[in-house]
């Protein structure tokens, strides 16, 4: 009789065990099938987006040349919204934009990131709310090719193209960069480019260029980085 009972519940566990399997070979084929479904649609967003023109430009900070380059560049685009992350101080480069006589009222800037990965991660839900499609990204040589890729994965699975525009910076750039570095971001920026698509972390010091208060900098002070030639 002992025998018998360990039998029936041998072949209950096996059962069991079996049904379990089923519903974990289940689970992986739908998540394969939402995954393969995601990978498509993008896909066809990016190619579709590739063809159109640019709709935003987005700095990633840390540079005042690739504020200087925006500035200049953004005369041909005066309607195309800029978002400068992680920027020089305020008034640099309202003094930038004003000295090249480029349009304020488009450019935004936002002082949360503290790193590239911040960039992005402060940067990307902006710019879904902006509803953009293609993305013009000024970085600097010195920072590549770890921004640029960082850029087509976290931004292409948000179904925006990036378009890179990579400046050469002048005299002793101001961060290096390691493979252990870069292969670090690749892989958060991986695991981000999931997660990004629910999570959207909102940055609270976001300042549009036009509305800097240039009399309460003026009245305590700043300075600006030499490149700029901003005699400040």
């Amino acid at each position: 009789m002992k025998r018998n009972g360990s039998i029936k519940s041998q072949i209950s566990h096996e059962k069991k065990d079996k049904k379990l399997w089923r519903l974990i070979r289940k689970v992986a084929c739908g998540m394969c099938f939402v995954l393969g479904a995601w990978l498509i649609c993008t896909t066809i967003t990016l190619v579709s987006a590739s063809s159109q023109s640019v709709d935003a430009f987005f700095v990633l900070g840390g540079s005042i040349q690739r504020e200087i380059h925006v500035a200049q560049e953004a005369k041909k685009y005066p309607s195309v919204p800029i978002l400068i992350s992680h920027s020089s101080l305020e008034p640099c480069i309202w003094l930038l934009f004003q000295r090249e006589g480029t349009e304020l009222r488009n450019v935004w800037l936002e002082d949360c990131a503290n790193s590239t990965w911040e960039n992005f991660y402060y940067g990307i839900p902006i710019l879904r709310r902006w509803k953009v499609h293609k993305v013009k990204l000024i970085t600097s040589s010195t920072h590549s090719p770890r921004a640029q890729w960082m850029a087509q994965i976290l931004l292409g699975a948000n179904g925006i193209w990036v378009e890179p525009d990579i400046i050469q910076e002048h005299g002793i750039p101001g961060n290096r960069e390691f493979w252990q570095k870069t292969g670090l971001d690749v892989t958060r920026s991986l695991l981000w480019a999931g997660f990004s698509q629910i999570m959207q972390p909102q940055c609270s010091k976001v300042t549009r260029l036009a509305e800097v208060d240039m009399q309460a900098w003026e009245s305590r002070g700043f300075r600006c980085e030499h490149q700029g030639m901003l005699g400040r």
